[in-house]
């Protein structure tokens, strides 16, 4: 997996890679591969002085000397690549990892193989599973290298070499995924006593109210009660027009004590005001609650049932709107707190998006389930077992919904979506054919929105809860 950043001094990001790093992790900082040219890599490699500290003066000169040289050079110069290989991989040699960082560089469009005039660069390798790729952004012909779409040739040459490896396969990036947390919201995150950064429960609360809404002014609504601070924008051409809003949480402030404001397309591709309006517009009319929170549970469970077997069209839109109907059911059993539920329904959801919050094709079996969706978030509490039997068999036919839905993104070759839709399956199954059942029934007692969720119970359980990013590590 690459993660390309820019940067101004080459010479301070080298310091770092031969640091001890934050944690004391590096380990035997050494090159392992450098530009056409460099020569022998001992020669390159920063001496250690008198004082035990190495010096930089000469790599850093050489690094920088086409910059200097450069017509045009670039005002963020320095280009940092670290590549890391999965967990479960085995370790690679320095050899295997020069081959590495010369094919990235090459198919970044930086260093092409056998252009002596390319940018110069070197590889760091302090750690047994990664390394670090350090270029300045000037080729030594002094024309400047913009690096454009170097993220996504990145990406597309590690999934070369993930299969020429016999490696763990990410697989292409897909545009699907939603922004993770960064690392100041999850440092946040935990120096306040949350249990999961803001921006993932902003999102998971902003899902529950667009899957349970019918109309702007009941998710607005029901954003408010579940204590999130909300604020529409309305268009400057059309007076009263809603074109798109923004969520805050009353306790989440800069440091000033202004709210931390997402608009909904920053949570999410699918969750921005445009994309929501069309999705609540392609659903048919929502009668009012008739019959007992089982009967509903069992017509939803039908109707997930049926859609399993669609053409694959119709399989993707029917998924898509099982994951509100999921999203809610998780409201109902847990309540507020994060748990298999609504992980389920976060990886649910995420392997039925199509790229670039594009929302799938109207069909009937999908307006069924949108319909059921929002019936049920007005069913209520999961007051008797009759209802919650009916619940569990419900969980069971969305497992097997989501089975079938990994196998069609298998043979998409959408492999993010593929592991999603099986870590969905297994928590469903989990859940469903679980012994502690009835507890849900207990956690279900709290109403259907709840107060904002309270700090942890310890600070064991603060740095699990908010070190864990999301269930699926996958770029975007």
């Amino acid at each position: 997996m690459p993660n390309i950043v820019r940067g101004k001094r080459v010479g301070g990001l080298l310091r770092y890679l031969y640091g001890p790093g934050k944690r004391e992790e590096h380990v035997n900082p050494h090159l392992v591969a450098a530009w056409d040219g460099a020569g022998p890599l001992h020669r390159l490699e920063p001496v250690i002085g008198p004082d035990d500290k190495r010096d930089f003066r000469r790599l850093v000169d050489l690094l920088e000397q086409p910059v200097h040289n450069g017509r045009n050079p670039p005002r963020r110069p320095v280009w940092h690549c670290s590549v890391r290989v999965h967990p479960e991989d085995r370790r690679l040699s320095d050899a295997q990892w020069a081959h590495i960082a010369a094919e990235v560089m090459a198919q970044a469009g930086l260093a092409e193989h056998g252009d002596a005039r390319a940018v110069r660069w070197v590889a760091v390798r302090h750690g047994p599973d990664h390394i670090h790729i350090a270029a300045t952004l000037v080729r030594q012909d002094r024309r400047t290298e913009y690096a454009r779409n170097d993220r996504w040739k990145a990406q597309a040459a590690c999934r070369n070499l993930e299969e020429r490896y016999g490696l763990y396969v990410v697989g292409p990036a897909d545009r699907t995924s939603h922004r993770r947390p960064k690392s100041p919201e999850l440092n946040k995150a935990r120096r306040t006593g949350r249990t999961e950064p803001a921006r993932d429960r902003l999102r998971r609360e902003v899902r529950f109210a667009a899957a349970a809404a019918a109309t702007v002014e009941e998710f607005f609504d029901l954003l408010r009660q579940a204590g999130v601070t909300v604020e529409a924008r309305e268009s400057t051409i059309h007076i009263g027009v809603i074109t798109g809003y923004k969520v805050a949480l009353p306790d989440y402030t800069a440091a000033d004590g202004r709210p931390i404001w997402y608009g909904g397309g920053r949570l999410a591709p699918d969750l921005s005001m445009p994309r929501l309006l069309r999705r609540w517009a392609d659903s048919a009319d929502v009668p009012r609650r008739s019959g007992t929170a089982a009967g509903l549970y069992d017509r939803a469970a039908e109707h997930v049932c049926d859609a399993a077997g669609d053409a694959p069209g119709g399989a993707v839109a029917a998924a898509y709107a099982a994951a509100d109907v999921l999203t809610v059911v998780a409201r109902h059993a847990e309540g507020t707190r994060r748990g298999p539920l609504h992980e389920a329904a976060e990886a649910l959801d995420r392997a039925a998006r199509l790229p670039h919050g594009q929302l799938p094709a109207r069909t009937p079996r999908a307006e069924q389930l949108r319909a059921m969706s929002r019936l049920l978030g007005v069913a209520g509490r999961l007051a008797d077992g009759e209802a919650l039997f009916a619940m569990l068999r419900l969980i069971l036919n969305l497992s097997l919904l989501a089975d079938a839905l990994a196998d069609l993104r298998d043979s998409q070759r959408r492999l993010h979506q593929a592991r999603a839709a099986r870590v969905a399956a297994r928590l469903l199954r989990a859940v469903a054919g679980a012994p502690d059942g009835p507890a849900l029934a207990a956690e279900a007692e709290v109403p259907l929105t709840g107060p904002p969720i309270g700090p942890p119970t310890s600070r064991r359980d603060a740095r699990r809860h908010s070190a864990r990013p999301t269930t699926v590590r996958t770029p975007r």
